[in-house]
């Protein structure tokens, strides 16, 4: 298969568009696949396609936490039947709970954590002892540490779960809050689930990157200039596209999984009327991503 066929069918794949315009948007841009995805939905033939041209590796994702941090760790194997061996998932438990257990980091590198030592072997031979037991290649992927406040709380969430804490999706959410009732708890938990289904990029607009919204400002300015529209309502037209836009990718302004009436900043407001509750940050790994 030529490097540009396998390109098309690439480009279609995540596009969805027609065979001859994905050749067309490789051909004006040089072959590179983000600027012709780019291409596609300026001439208003893709919408914005939330797959992406990154390989998905089996494995699994964990979150540990206790009073002081909560980790979120993916590992990855070959494949999925080994992601699901008990060998793999309590080996996962003990590198976690190892990073969980970690003094004084708020952040480590994969290779820092690989040459810290734990019961006199560095943790590269734990990985290493691992790809032999199993046979497969064993690799750490990613690492993300967030470290808890005074009067706040973490809660968390799994999907597609292999044990309570490891599974192919894992959310942290860290929350400023002023009791630990039962109905906080389970709030809390609902909001993972939330986010596990609508991955949000950001919690709010302040924190959404900017070159992200301009570029999507620029696709969205062309596509409605492709329309034709009249120079006098572009703005206003681009201001609702803009305002989709925000609905489908910040956590607040996203309508609520468990009630498509209310946004999550609504229903937050609401709960937090009787109950204070507060996002300060969330994380959250997905198997592949």
């Amino acid at each position: 298969m030529s490097k540009l066929i396998e390109n098309i069918k690439t480009l279609r794949e995540i596009s969805g568009a027609g065979f001859l315009d994905c050749q067309k948007a490789l051909k004006q841009n040089d072959h590179n696949l983000e600027k012709s995805i780019d291409f596609l939905r300026k001439k208003g033939l893709v919408e914005a396609s939330k797959k992406s041209t990154r390989e998905t590796n089996e494995g699994a994702v964990g979150v540990f936490v206790n009073e002081k941090k909560a980790v979120l760790i993916e590992i990855n194997t070959e494949t999925d039947f080994v992601a699901k061996n008990e060998i793999f998932l309590n080996f996962f438990e003990q590198i976690g709970n190892y990073v969980l257990n970690l003094n004084n980091y708020s952040e480590i590198s994969i290779n820092e954590l690989m040459n810290k030592s734990f019961e006199d072997r560095l943790i590269s031979e734990y990985f290493t002892e691992i790809i032999s037991k199993i046979g497969e290649n064993i690799i750490l992927k990613k690492i993300n540490i967030t470290k808890n406040d005074s009067n706040t709380k973490f809660f968390t969430y799994t999907h597609n779960s292999y044990r309570n804490n490891i599974g192919k999706i894992c959310v942290v959410l860290k929350a400023k809050v002023n009791s630990n009732e039962e109905e906080i708890t389970k709030f809390g938990k609902n909001l993972c689930m939330h986010i596990a289904a609508s991955k949000p990029l950001a919690l709010n607009i302040e924190n959404l990157d900017k070159g992200l919204i301009e570029k999507e400002k620029e696709i969205q300015l062309a596509k409605i200039k492709s329309y034709g529209k009249p120079e006098k309502i572009i703005d206003k037209i681009l201001d609702g596209k803009m305002n989709k836009f925000y609905s489908e990718v910040i956590l607040l302004n996203q309508t609520y999984v468990l009630d498509n009436e209310n946004t999550v900043k609504s229903v937050i407001e609401k709960f937090s009327s009787k109950i204070n509750f507060k996002i300060i940050n969330y994380s959250f790994f997905v198997l592949g991503n």
